[in-house]
């Protein structure tokens, strides 16, 4: 299929301010996005994401009813569910570790250019993370181990995991990329790319913020560890 041939990427809109929904649904759209639906809260975000089975849900952080976090969990529970990129007006890191806890793809906030939001759209539809690895490796040493930090009390639990994959997963956890694994366990860069592919599969994560959660949160890796 030709790129001007493939379908254009179909985004919810989730946001309790109808005039921020408006603006971002004329920016999709004048990049050749299909908008096909808008939610208040997140009560009604998880009714919109079933009915019109987007690509990508652009969720609002703080909203009525129901925030956008619970929003997230219910909505990448489902069996084919969208990606989710979160989005809010505060630059805080608990909302940023408590969305891709949840299940979000990806975090901006909304004061973001076009040209920005269309492409973290772009990215977290083809099942990208839009999240900087320094900041994933931050935000995960900063609240894995905190007393009030979710998770914290209830590790989860990994499959068996190969002495390789024990090493990737802690690589991706310090936010390395594909290359950086590959130069530090001396394999190339295709073969770790598809050992995280596989990875993505054996541990039910949907990107590789998802693996670094659980690496944390399993106690594979802990705050402040070091790469040997």
């Amino acid at each position: 299929m030709t790129e001007s041939a493939r379908p254009a990427t179909r985004v919810l809109l989730v946001d309790d301010q109808e005039l921020v929904r408006a603006g971002f649904r004329l920016i999709l759209e004048r990049a050749g996005l299909e908008v096909v639906g808008e939610a208040q809260d997140g009560a009604a975000a998880v009714a919109r994401a079933a009915e019109t089975q987007p690509d990508v849900v652009l969720m609002d952080i703080r909203m009525p009813v129901m925030d956008g976090i619970e929003a997230t969990r219910r909505i990448v529970a489902s069996d084919e569910p969208p990606r989710v990129l979160a989005l809010t007006t505060f630059d805080h890191d608990e909302y940023v570790y408590a969305a891709v806890r949840a299940g979000a793809s990806g975090f901006m906030l909304k004061d973001v250019p076009p040209a920005d939001l269309v492409h973290a759209v772009g990215v977290v539809a083809r099942g990208e993370s839009m999240l900087a690895p320094a900041l994933t490796a931050r935000l995960l040493d900063r609240f894995a181990a905190s007393p009030g930090a979710p998770g914290s009390s209830a590790r989860a639990s990994l499959p068996e995991l190969t002495e390789r994959e024990v090493d990737i997963v802690k690589l991706v956890a310090r936010g390395r990329s594909n290359a950086e694994i590959g130069e530090h366990l001396f394999l190339s860069e295709s073969t770790v790319k598809t050992y995280v592919s596989r990875l993505l599969g054996k541990l039910g994560a949907h990107d590789r913020v998802q693996v670094a959660v659980l690496a944390y949160e399993s106690g594979l890796v802990r705050p402040g560890d070091q790469v040997p």
